[in-house]
């Protein structure tokens, strides 16, 4: 399946049903007085966050969402019926926005919550209700309120606990499908991975957590450039971070300084992500040469940030990654959404 997380599109709620100007007319019942139904109202545009709907693709085919109108009021106080409401399914996770000022008019972030986008028009009143002792057959209605109409920018940020960063071909993607079931496409070459990745992880205590991966990020990302600026957003849903730095000597990096680049990124796209609590995964520490690159990168990397060594290739502390990730996420400060700086 395609993977998309923003959309523009249109709503429109449907316009309420006139009211009714009609008078009671029965065989032997002169002035029989105003019996005139209200229109009803028009039908609203609601947003639903949807578990089993992991992407906006299906946005993407309709983005004019109207919904139906309210019917007009009739005779014998009879009311219009009300417009259908249109339920717009989008993923957990989903932000509804302003197009222009960019202002967060909804957050999704639970199953089953729903954002009305757009309100329907109310229906107008029948001239049953403007009978007064002096004027008993009034000829006055309301006419029909009108339907809300927007553009809205829907943006996805994907909902996960902990999520995987680092430069590309640093070995995510071998990391998430030894981690969990997940299955992503893995090449020697930069930028495999061009969507985000979730993997569900089950700790030795059969408790679970949501693993992403986000496309590899380089130097400017925060700017725009490479692939990072469009998935930095999604590091933002995740109560923490493991950097995922490559000790292979053939990349011909200091491992340490790619991590302060990666915090300089996450720093510059939003300071806040660095108050997240951070894992280092050394990966590739089977290569040749790899344990003297992995002294540098603890001599680089705050004490109170845990360093790693792994090996994606062949599963070597991967078992030791689990159980610390775990710990990690089920510590009051992460599980409550507190956090503590990182570096």
């Amino acid at each position: 399946m395609k993977f998309l997380d923003e959309v523009k599109i249109y709503v429109r709620s449907g316009k309420g049903g006139n009211g009714c100007v009609s008078f009671r007319r029965e065989k032997f019942i002169p002035r029989g007085g105003p019996n005139g139904g209200d229109g009803g109202d028009g039908g609203d545009v609601v947003f639903q966050a949807d578990a089993s709907n992991p992407t906006l693709i299906d946005l993407s085919f309709q983005r004019h969402v109207r919904a139906h109108n309210g019917t007009n009021g009739s005779g014998q106080e009879r009311h219009g019926r009300r417009g259908g409401d249109v339920v717009v399914h989008v993923p957990v996770g989903t932000m509804v926005k302003h197009p222009e000022t960019g202002e967060i008019l909804s957050d999704l972030t639970r199953p089953g919550q729903r954002f009305v986008a757009a309100k329907g028009g109310r229906g107008g009143l029948g001239n049953c209700h403007f009978a007064t002792s002096t004027n008993r057959a009034p000829r006055q209605s309301t006419p029909a309120g009108p339907g809300e109409e927007r553009w809205l920018l829907i943006e996805l940020r994907i909902m996960a606990e902990a999520g995987l960063v680092g430069f590309p071909n640093a070995g995510k993607s071998t990391l998430i499908s030894r981690l969990s079931a997940a299955h992503p496409r893995i090449a020697p070459y930069p930028f495999t991975t061009l969507t985000p990745q979730l993997g569900t992880v089950i700790a030795d205590d059969e408790s679970r957590f949501v693993v992403a991966e986000i496309p590899g990020l380089i130097e400017g990302a925060s700017e725009g450039f490479g692939l990072g600026h469009r998935f930095l957003r999604h590091v933002a849903r995740t109560r923490a971070l493991i950097h995922v730095v490559d000790l292979s000597p053939e990349t011909g990096r200091d491992p340490a300084d790619d991590y302060r680049k990666l915090n300089l990124e996450l720093e510059r796209y939003d300071p806040t992500l660095l108050e997240k609590p951070q894992l280092v995964a050394a990966n590739k520490i089977d290569a040749v040469g790899s344990a003297e690159r992995l002294k540098l990168l603890r001599a680089g990397v705050p004490r109170k940030v845990k360093v790693l060594p792994v090996s994606g290739l062949t599963g070597q502390g991967i078992p030791e990654l689990n159980r610390a990730i775990a710990k990690m996420l089920a510590s009051p400060a992460v599980r409550d959404g507190a956090g503590g700086p990182a570096a």
